[in-house]
């Protein structure tokens, strides 16, 4: 499922016009990213929660040549499904 097709299914389930549901989407997106930004965690509860780990420093090689390469240490955001959504998969 893609953002448009997303979007579709937000209006139609809740009675919205397709641009009301795309400026929520857009909003919730915002909302999450500052959060995490700020170092922060989002929990929507049944669902599951958004965080951010550190990653750290590593070594790498190129595939093509073999060399070893440094990689540098860096934040990426997290998703942990929630028991409630786990159970429905």
């Amino acid at each position: 499922m893609n953002k448009a097709e997303l979007v579709a299914k937000l209006a139609e389930d809740a009675g919205i016009t397709k641009t009301q549901a795309n400026a929520t989407l857009d909003s919730f997106v915002e909302a999450v990213t500052k959060t995490l930004k700020g170092g922060g965690k989002v929990t929507l509860v049944g669902f599951g929660t958004f965080s951010v780990s550190k990653r750290a420093a590593r070594t790498g090689r190129n595939p093509q040549t073999g060399a070893a390469i440094k990689i540098k240490a860096k934040k990426v955001a997290r998703f942990k499904a929630g028991k409630e959504l786990s159970a429905k998969i």
